[in-house]
């Protein structure tokens, strides 16, 4: 248990993306929220069942992509709860679609539905606080963040779903006041303390990296594979398409902010110039 109300059951697919593996996140003491399903993994579902054994009130998903997303309709199934998601792209029809402001009350918490396009145009966190506050632990907010901000890495923008200017609107957007201080919940990784200060340093981070960008490109026209080895050092060959996409993504920002060109952004091999 992370917290009172709050239990954590780690899906099996770690890898170079995942890290450890994808979180499923239990929110509730009598009936539970259970929170980004993740793989169809059946080791994985008896699992979840098991730690729910109160019962399951709603299965939320924060964005389709397949280590979040394909177990959750055999668990709404398993445990006769709604599907509950933002939107439709790719890997899962939700019973219900998700608005944003949106508020859900499950045993004692409440959890509020922000979405946050950028990683995926359907992703959206979930902020869960105690609803009254009456538990020491709940006094500082929980934010269920997905893959919008992870623990140990930056996230991947990988294009034409992906968007980096959606994605650096999503992470002001937590920043606004009165949101005030929060803990974050990651979809891969450990409770992250200082919600603000990391998603500030991503921020920061990642105008630095468009800046990074920004400077290989003013060397000569290329292609955002090609870019890659001028910005990143000792790039494992394993992450070597995911820098490339995500380039790509800091390219067609560019693009908006009229400082580079290509005859087509939507391609991913495209030549870019500076300009």
């Amino acid at each position: 248990m992370l917290r009172r109300g709050l239990s954590k059951v780690l899906a099996p697919n770690p890898s170079v993306m995942t890290g450890p593996g994808t979180n499923t996140y239990l929110l509730g003491t009598d009936q539970v929220a259970v929170i980004d399903p993740g793989p169809d993994d059946a080791r994985h579902l008896a699992r979840v069942l098991a730690a729910a054994k109160c019962g399951v009130a709603y299965v939320l998903v924060t964005h389709h992509h397949s280590d979040h997303a394909p177990l959750a309709r055999a668990l709404a199934t398993a445990a006769g709860a709604p599907l509950l998601g933002f939107g439709l792209a790719g890997r899962f029809e939700p019973d219900r679609h998700l608005r944003d402001g949106e508020r859900l009350v499950i045993d004692g918490f409440s959890l509020e539905v922000l979405h946050t396009p950028g990683h995926a145009s359907d992703h959206c966190c979930f902020l869960a606080s105690a609803d009254p506050v009456g538990i020491d632990e709940w006094h500082t907010p929980l934010l269920f963040t997905g893959d919008h901000v992870m623990s140990g890495s930056t996230v991947v923008i990988a294009p034409p779903d992906g968007d980096m200017t959606m994605y650096l609107e999503s992470l002001r957007r937590l920043l606004e006041p009165p949101r005030g201080a929060f803990v974050i919940a990651p979809g891969h990784g450990d409770l992250i303390e200082d919600g603000p200060g990391r998603v500030a340093s991503y921020l920061e981070h990642r105008l630095a990296r468009e800046e990074m960008v920004a400077a290989a490109l003013s060397q000569g026209p290329a292609t955002a594979s090609e870019l890659v080895p001028l910005i990143y050092q000792r790039l494992s060959p394993a992450l070597s398409r995911a820098a490339a996409s995500s380039v790509w993504a800091h390219l067609r920002r560019l693009h908006e902010l009229g400082r580079a060109r290509c005859d087509d952004p939507d391609d991913l091999g495209a030549r870019w110039e500076a300009l």
